[in-house]
C-alpha cells in the first residue's frame, strides 16, 4: 500500500506530460483547438486525443511523434522535453526488435537447364569435329606441268640421240607443230557493228536501183533497225541521245523505231515527218521511197 502511494506521488510531482503540457501552453497563448488542427492538418478529435496522450488514435508512432514536434513548436514548448515525455509514456525508446528464427529456404535445383546446356555443348562439339574432319579429308589435287614434247623416248646414249636427230629432221618439225597450234588463240566472234561495217564495205549497189541517204538524229534512247530493198541490214543498234547515224541503201528503205519520239529522220537532206498511220504507240514502222 505504501509502494502504490509513493508511485502516485512521483507521478503527481512530475506534473503534466506530453500532450497535457501542450494543452496547457495552448490555453496560455489563447489558441483554439481548431487553429491547431488546421496547422497540423488534423481534425479536432485527433488534436484532443493528442492532448490526452492517446497516441494510438494517430496511427503509427512516427505520426504521433511528428505531430508532437510541430505542436510544440507552435505553442513554444521545448521539443526535446516533449519527446522525452513521449518516450517515458510509451517506453518505446531502446526496445530491441524481436528477431525470430532464421528461415531456411530450400534450394531445389532444377536439372533441366543444366541438361539443356550440356546437350548444346555436345552438339557443337560434334558439328566442329565433323566440319574439320571433312575439310582435312578433302583430296589434294596436284597439277604437274605438261611436257613440251608429245612423245618421249629413252635414247640409248647421247651419240645415238644426236645421230637420230640428224637423220630425222622431219620428226622435230612434227613435234613443234602442236606447240604452234596450241599457241594460236581463238578470235572472238565479230560484233553486230563489225558485221554491219563489213557488209557495208563489201556492198555493191544494184545497177539501176535508186539510192537513198537516210540521216537519223537521236534525242534519246531508241532501238532502231534499218534495211534496204535488197534485204541488207544497214543499222541494228540502240541509238542514244546525241548520236547521228547516216545510212545509204537501195530504195525503198524500211525503218523500225522502238521509240519514234526520240528520233528525227532526214531523207536526202530533207526532213521526213513520221505519219500518225505509221505509229503504234511509241513504235513506228516506215517505208522510205522518195519516188
Amino acid at each position: 500500500m505504501n509502494d502504490e502511494t509513493s508511485v502516485n506521488d512521483e507521478e503527481q510531482e512530475k506534473g503534466p506530460l506530453g500532450g497535457e503540457r501542450l494543452r496547457i501552453a495552448r490555453r496560455a497563448k489563447d489558441v483554439s483547438v481548431m487553429d491547431i488542427a488546421k496547422e497540423l492538418h488534423l481534425d479536432e478529435a485527433k488534436v484532443r486525443a493528442l492532448e490526452r496522450n492517446d497516441f494510438d488514435v494517430l496511427g503509427a508512432p512516427v505520426f504521433a511523434k511528428g505531430h508532437l514536434r510541430k505542436y510544440a513548436e507552435m505553442v513554444g514548448v521545448d521539443v526535446d522535453d516533449i519527446m522525452t515525455d513521449y518516450y517515458q509514456m510509451t517506453r518505446s525508446a531502446g526496445v530491441l526488435p524481436i528477431v525470430g528464427p532464421k528461415l531456411v529456404r530450400s534450394r531445389d535445383i532444377n536439372p533441366a537447364p543444366w541438361l539443356g546446356g550440356a546437350l548444346v555443348v555436345i552438339l557443337l562439339t560434334a558439328l566442329l569435329y565433323w566440319w574439320f574432319g571433312i575439310r582435312t579429308t578433302e583430296p589434294v589435287v596436284s597439277v604437274e606441268p605438261a611436257s613440251l614434247a608429245p612423245f618421249t623416248r629413252q635414247p640409248v646414249n647421247a651419240a645415238a640421240e644426236d645421230e637420230a636427230s640428224a637423220q630425222e629432221p622431219v620428226r622435230l618439225e612434227e613435234t613443234q607443230t602442236p606447240l604452234a597450234e596450241a599457241a594460236t588463240t581463238v578470235a572472238p566472234p565479230p560484233t553486230t557493228a563489225e558485221r554491219l561495217a563489213e557488209a557495208s564495205a563489201s556492198y555493191q549497189p544494184t545497177p539501176g536501183a535508186p539510192q537513198v541517204t537516210v540521216n537519223l538524229a537521236f534525242t534519246g534512247d531508241c532501238w532502231t533497225e534499218v534495211s534496204d530493198a535488197g534485204g541488207r541490214r544497214l543499222f541494228y543498234d540502240l541509238g542514244t541521245e546525241g548520236r547521228v547515224v547516216t545510212l545509204s541503201g537501195d530504195a525503198p528503205i524500211r525503218v523500225i523505231l522502238g521509240d519514234s519520239e526520240n528520233v528525227e529522220v532526214t531523207v536526202d537532206d530533207r526532213l521526213w515527218p513520221i505519219p500518225a498511220s505509221a505509229r503504234t504507240g511509241r513504235l513506228a514502222r516506215l517505208t522510205i521511197n522518195p519516188r
